[in-house]
């Protein structure tokens, strides 16, 4: 399974100014977090709109912001995340051997974003977003016991929105925005040569006893990579109640891409002795490599992905002076994602690579509070509740071992002076231990050992299971003009 298309289908991991990877710390591929001032709360501040942020969340709140104001931040993940092996298999049965993969997430990574807003007139604000929609990054080394489904993932992305809102009167107000979404993602798995090769010879008819006296040994290395831009839109209304309440809804497209890149192989590392076979000549030693390469040679590659889309529904109510409450519901269709296929063009002909998903839709539900401590700190704080969109132990694929889980999060707003703050944020993300039982439909052979047909693949299970937690820190500035 080349990961390239799994890392498209989880999508971008951008920023204003260049690319992050990241580790996905909300549902599938989602980042998670494109603000450190909603992140303070859980990310259930959609119908707060204190900043230029909303763009992202409700671009209707847009409407609730003066002059001219800036925001620039950045998060930092701290992934810990733990695989214990539990029988990993390859496509004949046997131990696939090696470790646990180690470190296998990054110690840490950062995701930056930049939003800025202008009041055109008493009716009008205009605005542009620019962060991490999506991302994701993984390397288990080249010898742990699922290397054959994955050894790494670099998933990236960049999401520009540029964005309006009507304020139509008092109470009502709409927004729109368009995005320009850019995907780039690399893919490495190891190559089971061994069984690959030995399932040919056997099939050509060498003999058992000649195939375990060539003793083919070692693994070969797919590293496939891609990437596109892609365009979509999003929508919200805000309406208030009162001066204290205010309620959202906001919804974001779906956006079709289709990544183009490249596949190649190698098989360096692949040995074997040397034997001599009537009427098959002489099999020299190192050779099989070369053929294993024959096989499987470099090729242009593409895969099509359609990101979810969301729909979110939230409330703001300042209960006094000094406290305010919030929450969030958003859906998200993850059930887009069933089955990647990706598509490798070369002669010989190569067949696809599929990874079957068969995603189910996910909910987030989030509440968050804000505390006015004085005139210069605000305290803010949140929980949430948010659904893997895995359905069963074998579709979770190591690229994303996806789970339930629940956000603890605390936040504050520091104000310097009167035209500049500071945000600080801090989540806690606990995962629900989860299970992998992933097997691949494809054979080493290539060839689907259920239907005959041509594909890519190793074959075999990934079987052990997983904890993981994440922290994220958020430092966001804020200036207005």
């Amino acid at each position: 399974m080349k990961l390239k298309h799994l890392s498209l289908s989880v999508m971008i991991m951008g920023t204003a100014l260049g690319l992050a990877s990241t580790q996905a710390a909300a549902s599938g591929y989602q980042f998670g977090s494109q603000s450190v001032s909603g992140q303070g709360t859980a990310h259930a501040n959609g119908a707060e709109a204190n900043d230029p942020s909303t763009i992202f969340t409700n671009p209707a709140g847009l409407s609730r912001l003066d002059g001219t104001q800036l925001v620039i931040g950045g998060t930092l993940v701290v992934p810990h995340s733990e695989y214990t092996d539990n029988g990993s298999k390859n496509i004949l049965g046997q131990p696939t051997g090696g470790g646990n993969g180690g470190t296998f997430a990054p110690k840490a990574v950062a995701a930056p974003t930049f939003y800025l807003s202008h009041k055109i007139n008493d009716k009008i604000t205009a605005g542009i977003g620019m962060y991490v929609p999506y991302g994701a990054k993984l390397d288990y080394g080249f010898d742990w016991a699922g290397r054959y489904a994955l050894k790494s993932i670099n998933l990236q992305s960049l999401n520009i929105n540029p964005s309006i809102s009507f304020k139509l009167d008092e109470r009502h107000s709409f927004g729109f925005g368009v995005s320009a979404q850019y995907m780039d993602a690399t893919l490495e798995q190891m190559a089971d040569a061994t069984s690959g090769i030995n399932g040919k010879l056997a099939k050509q008819g060498l003999p058992a006893a000649a195939i375990q006296a060539l003793g083919v040994k070692g693994d070969g290395l797919a590293h496939v990579e891609g990437n596109d831009w892609g365009f979509g839109w999003n929508i919200g209304y805000m309406f208030q109640l009162d001066e204290n309440t205010r309620f959202g809804l906001a919804y974001r497209s779906s956006i079709k891409q289709t990544l183009n890149g490249s596949s190649t192989w190698t098989f360096n590392n692949v040995t074997n002795n040397q034997l001599t076979l009537p009427g098959f000549g002489t099999i020299g030693a190192n050779s099989l490599g070369g053929v294993a390469k024959l096989a499987h040679p470099n090729a242009s590659a593409s895969v099509d992905v359609t990101t979810p889309e969301t729909a979110s529904a939230n409330f703001f109510h300042q209960l006094n002076p000094k406290v305010a409450l919030m929450g969030d519901v958003t859906w998200v269709r993850n059930s887009r994602m069933q089955q990647i296929d990706i598509k490798q063009y070369s002669t010989p002909a190569q067949g696809d690579l599929v990874l079957h998903q068969n995603w189910k839709d996910t909910w987030r539900v989030s509440f968050g509070s804000n505390y006015q401590l004085n005139d210069s700190w605000m305290l803010r704080g949140g929980v949430a509740w948010e659904q893997a969109p895995l359905q069963s132990d074998d579709q979770r694929h190591p690229a994303i071992p996806d789970s339930d889980r629940i956000w603890l999060s605390f936040g504050a707003n520091y104000k310097i002076n009167k035209q500049s703050s500071l945000d600080l944020a801090y989540s806690f993300i606990d995962f629900k231990n989860a299970n992998v039982n992933y097997t691949d439909s494809c054979s080493p052979a290539g060839v689907s050992p259920t239907t005959g047909a041509a594909c890519t693949g190793n074959g075999g299970t990934v079987k052990g299971s997983y904890k993981t937690y994440l922290q994220l820190i958020g430092v966001q500035y804020n200036y207005r003009f």
